[in-house]
């Protein structure tokens, strides 16, 4: 291989980015004045076929299909240095969290679909015991490997890089998977949070040695106080450390690895195809599986994606309302006109799953694609739905997840579908 064999192309203007030449994380056409384009850098197919190891740590099994596994050996380190990479990572991350990156759970829970009144089966992939609580770390781990590619191997787009510090917006989870991440590698990081955010999430970030600003809302100003504060902060020069894939399309890519995980479970497991009921907030999860399920099948791991349907809370649901106003637009032409579909929720978002109130679908787009593919919708949940399904999850399972992560059982039980369903429970409860 040589250099320059990795890009990675913006899904809205087309802009092409080499990898080994400048960082993958906004697109370089974004921001222009008057621009209106729906922006994502999305890595270039890998080759097949599908992986077939054995190893335990996903970006071990999964790392051909990686972009930054692919640009190592494009710079000409060996499989050893990779492996080298992770391993040291994940093993700083058991020493600072107590666990590192291993394949998750997933079972049918036949107890908890009878008394959601579900016609099928449900099958439930655990999140909880992942790095810090949730699957946001995954999407978070690429992005601190791609950065020691760039630096193992001296590539251009790694200049300066150890002089900037990590940045990221978040109320919980991707807070605590980025203060967790970013420790184990050494790299100071600043978290963005709400001043309504948990005290035991706060005393964590702190302890974990994140950089805490509070960010209030302020008279006037739309959208997330959090997120606005985070922009200007890269703006300065941190790094986008966050899971909103237009400001970094290796979140996302990260976050594929748990589709791959799926893909290989479900085949392992005989089990038929599935609606997958997923709780959308900012959307990286729900994008990430999108794609990933999508490539799975593309290499054959599946016959075909599940189903997808996006899961939002009443209190603030900008996709559903995008999709409403989408109909039957091309898509193509959506994403160069992005603030007729998606724009911050014009009331405070509330609800009991906090964790999915971002006043924005950051990635409204890729899901809106997954969904289009895949013959999805969104479908928009009551609080007494996101309660019942806590509850039940609660009740009739092992697993400790927060009501964030039950949301996407509370969308199985407002639309229940007509075969087997599946749900992610990411989130434990705190």
């Amino acid at each position: 291989m040589t250099r320059g064999e990795v890009r990675f192309v913006c899904h809205g203007c087309g802009a092409a980015v080499d990898a080994a030449r400048a960082l993958p994380f906004r697109c370089p056409n974004a921001g222009a004045p008057g621009d209106d384009t729906d922006h994502l850098l999305v890595p270039e197919d890998a080759p097949g076929p599908f992986p077939a190891g054995g190893e335990p740590d996903p970006f071990l099994r999964y790392r051909a299909l990686l972009s930054p596994y692919r640009l190592a050996r494009a710079a000409g380190l060996p499989d050893a240095a990779w492996a080298e990479l992770a391993g040291g990572l994940d093993a700083a991350l058991a020493r600072v969290d107590g666990r590192g990156f291993r394949l998750t759970p997933l079972g049918a829970e036949p107890a908890l679909a009878r008394a959601a009144g579900l016609r099928g089966e449900l099958w439930v992939k655990d999140e909880t015991g992942n790095v810090s609580g949730s699957h946001k770390a995954r999407h978070l781990m690429l992005v601190m490997l791609h950065l020691r590619v760039v630096e193992a191997a001296r590539l251009p787009a790694g200049d300066g890089l150890r002089g900037r510090r990590l940045a990221i917006a978040s109320c919980g989870n991707a807070a605590l998977a980025a203060a967790v991440v970013a420790r184990a590698a050494d790299w100071p990081l600043e978290v963005f949070i709400p001043p309504d955010a948990s005290g035991t999430v706060t005393a964590r970030l702190r302890e974990l040695g994140a950089a805490v600003a509070v960010c209030p809302r302020r008279p006037g100003e739309a959208g997330d106080p959090c997120f606005l504060r985070f922009r200007e902060a890269v703006q300065a020069g941190a790094i986008p450390f966050g899971v909103q894939g237009p400001e970094n399309g290796l979140a996302i890519e990260g976050g594929r690895t748990l589709a791959y995980e799926l893909a290989d479970q479900l085949r392992a497991a005989g089990a038929p195809p599935v609606t997958l009921f997923v709780q959308v907030g900012g959307g990286a999860l729900a994008s990430a599986l999108g794609q990933g399920f999508a490539t799975a099948a593309r290499l054959g791991a599946l016959a075909r994606p599940p189903r997808l349907v996006a899961v939002q809370a009443a209190g603030c649901a900008p996709l559903a309302r995008a999709w409403e106003r989408l109909g039957p637009s091309p898509l193509g032409a959506a994403a160069r006109a992005r603030s007729r579909f998606m724009w911050p929720w014009e009331e405070t978002p509330a609800s009991v799953a906090h964790g999915i109130l971002d006043d924005e679908t950051y990635d409204w787009w890729a899901t809106a694609e997954a969904m289009r593919a895949t013959g999805g919708a969104p479908v928009v949940v009551s609080e007494e739905a996101l309660r019942r399904a806590h509850a039940l999850a609660r009740a009739h399972t092992a697993v400790a997840a927060s009501a964030t992560g039950t949301a996407g059982l509370a969308g199985a039980l407002a639309a229940p579908p007509e075969g087997a369903a599946l749900v992610v429970f990411s989130g434990v409860e705190r």
